[in-house]
């Protein structure tokens, strides 16, 4: 069932739940019905702890909406940091290898997100005490990379941009990581959002990413719908496709109705209508763009 969705050739349109709520539970399979209806193919579950689902549960309820899992989007929260302090590195060591034990029945391929570090940590750090924290995340990332790869699973790790993280901001670095730990299970999430801060060129991250590509965010440049904003559409598209680029394209988008994911992101006013019209406009752009 993974391998199928990992070496799916056609390029599949999704939708994260932190658009919709947080956290994610049993009750949230509510809002398949409507994914389904607007014409997504996946739903990305932003999982803040797998107590909170029954992947069976779930996994019936996506397939009686016709949806695939084609990723779980890691949660890393305060307390869960692969550079802190030692509780820290074992809680999101803990918290990871707990989704990735539930991905399977889920028959989800991939976890993404800021894998290395808790969101919002950003701070100066100096270049001796920076390597030491990245040869600790490199460490780390061996060997939950190890722990996917017997699930036949993966891990994507995404830059963020400079006010939620010190760490990864760009793809060079993302790369660097990732050649560090030197792992066939890890690759690259890049999301247009952040690119539009740190990347001189979105399109040349992407080439640069080339086959570690492994996951893929569509967002407006204000965090809103995409297609509506001044990112450069086309040259990602043909990035893509050089790159030759089949994997999920997922909305993560989010707005003040989400208190808690408001917060976090730093969304302090209304800038789309509603949490419906970022994914409806932005499926049908992302729909119509993409699949010229």
């Amino acid at each position: 069932m993974i391998d199928h969705y990992l070496n799916k050739k056609q390029m599949n349109f999704g939708i994260n739940t932190f658009l919709f709520t947080s956290p994610f539970t049993n009750d949230s399979i509510s809002l398949f019905p409507k994914f389904k209806k607007w014409g997504f193919d996946s739903v990305e579950i932003a999982l803040e702890d797998v107590s909170h689902i029954d992947p069976s549960f779930i996994k019936k309820a996506l397939d009686q909406n016709g949806l695939n899992c084609n990723s779980i989007c890691a949660a890393m929260g305060p307390g869960r940091d692969l550079r802190g302090t030692n509780e820290e590195q074992n809680i999101a060591i803990e918290y990871i290898k707990s989704v990735l034990n539930i991905m399977p029945e889920l028959g989800c391929p991939i976890l993404i997100g800021p894998l290395y570090s808790t969101v919002g940590r950003a701070e100066p750090v100096e270049k001796e005490q920076y390597k030491i924290q990245w040869n600790t995340v490199v460490e780390h990332l061996k060997m939950l990379s190890e722990y996917a790869e017997k699930s036949g699973l993966k891990l994507a790790i995404e830059p963020l941009n400079r006010y939620e993280t010190d760490f990864i901001n760009t793809c060079e670095q993302g790369l660097k990581m990732i050649n560090d730990v030197a792992s066939d299970a890890l690759m690259l999430h890049l999301d247009t959002y952040h690119m539009n801060i740190e990347e001189k060129d979105q399109s040349k991250a992407i080439l640069n990413a080339g086959i570690k590509l492994g996951h893929f965010h569509a967002c407006g440049s204000d965090r809103g719908t995409p297609g509506g904003d001044q990112i450069n559409w086309k040259n990602i598209r043909a990035a893509l496709k050089k790159v030759n680029y089949s994997g999920s394209v997922v909305i993560e988008s989010f707005t003040t109705d989400v208190k808690v994911i408001a917060k976090a992101a730093s969304i302090w006013r209304d800038f789309e209508p509603s949490q419906e019209d970022i994914a409806i406009k932005g499926l049908e752009f992302l729909k119509s763009f993409f699949k010229n």
